[in-house]
């Protein structure tokens, strides 16, 4: 089961602009500037923060799994990176105080210092520091075992899909306050450090991902991924290795329509794609064209894809596996992170024969769409 929360606020802190903030900006940038004497290094770092509460009831409930296949997963949408070296890290780490969003953008004239800055947590007029004393910081978080979430970039620009589930578990059992992630390449309060990626004279490029307050659908999302299939088949032939290999997949319950938010069971048919006739003696109809049957256990997978960019929203892993009862095969989906007024499309993967001589894997992606409606 995947399971989506969008960012509740976000903004970017820029070295070198002081107290400016730019939570309205639609991009969220971490990037570098370099003087061209090479001794002047600006860095950039990405707040944003997500909204638990939902998350941390469905857990106490039951309603998602706590056990430690339950993952947590930061996605950031890319908004055409620039000039990126060929191979590096962005960072996670959890905020350590509060700060305020504020309505500023990088092209405000005058400059909006409303929120968060390099500078300050909350505004200009407040001015209170994140660190006393001193101006030059650009925010502060945790560090250290279980504070820290990473994911490796190379050759090319990239959506970010990092796991932060060691981040996210220590918000949601309370050991720290939830302030949001501080997205970053590696350095030191204050940018003091020369030898990290943040602080020194090697160009990285610069990172750029769509906002919140982007008009596009690659809004910043929180995502939760566990494993809620379940496989009681009862009496119900399955498919044999030989029928895998030329099988018809299709929807069994599939409306043209659903409700955003909603929550949905999805049903397969399954069967060979030439089947043995057998005739039924009281009606006459080829029984082997009606009758469906099961799909491998445990290693047949959905995937939900945007019918019209062919974007991933759900991947195939294991928290799409499809399920089966003693009428057939389905999933569930919780349709909470697909934007209304779009068309989108399930796709299956389907492996057989797994670790043998005899493994197949087939994929069945030309399946009808179904559009979300507000």
């Amino acid at each position: 089961m995947h399971y989506f929360e969008f960012a509740t606020k976000d903004t970017t802190l820029y070295e070198g602009s002081g107290s400016v903030n730019t939570g309205h900006d639609e991009i969220l940038e971490v990037r570098k500037d370099i003087g061209q004497a090479g001794d002047v290094v600006n860095a950039s770092r990405v707040l944003i923060k997500f909204n638990l509460t939902y998350i941390s009831s469905s857990v106490s409930s039951g309603l998602i799994t706590s056990g430690s296949n339950t993952k947590f997963y930061l996605n950031m949408y890319d908004a055409n990176s620039q000039g990126l070296n060929i191979e590096q890290y962005l960072y996670a780490y959890p905020i350590s105080q509060s700060w305020v969003q504020g309505s500023g953008r990088t092209d405000s004239n005058p400059f909006i210092t409303n929120g968060a800055s390099w500078y300050y947590k909350d505004n200009d007029t407040l001015k209170t520091q994140w660190v006393s004393q001193s101006n030059d910081t650009g925010g502060t978080w945790y560090s250290g075992s279980g504070y820290e979430a990473s994911q490796l970039f190379v050759n090319q620009a990239a959506d970010l899909r990092m796991d932060v589930t060691d981040i996210t578990w220590k918000w949601l059992h309370g050991i720290v306050p939830n302030e949001g992630f501080m997205v970053k390449r590696s350095g030191s309060i204050g940018n003091t450090n020369t030898t990290m990626d943040e602080g020194s004279s090697t160009s990285y490029g610069h990172f750029l991902f769509f906002g919140r307050e982007t008009h596009t659908i690659y809004q910043p999302k929180l995502e939760v991924v566990w494993d809620d299939s379940k496989y009681n088949s009862g009496s119900l032939t399955h498919l044999t290795q030989t029928e895998l290999e030329d099988v018809r997949i299709s929807p069994r319950s599939l409306r043209k329509e659903y409700k955003e938010n909603s929550k949905a069971r999805f049903r397969i048919n399954s069967r060979p794609l030439y089947p043995e006739k057998t005739f039924s003696a009281t009606d006459g109809y080829a029984t082997g064209y009606t009758t469906s049957k099961l799909l491998p256990s445990g290693s047949t997978y959905y995937s939900i894809v945007d019918a019209y960019t062919g974007d991933t929203i759900i991947p195939y892993g294991d928290g799409s596996v499809v399920s089966a009862d003693t009428t057939g095969n389905y999933f569930n989906l919780w349709l909470n992170g697909l934007l209304p007024e779009r068309f989108y499309r399930i796709e299956y993967k389907v492996v057989s024969g797994s670790g043998t001589i005899d493994e197949t894997i087939q994929y069945f992606d030309d399946l009808p769409s179904f559009k979300i409606t507000r």
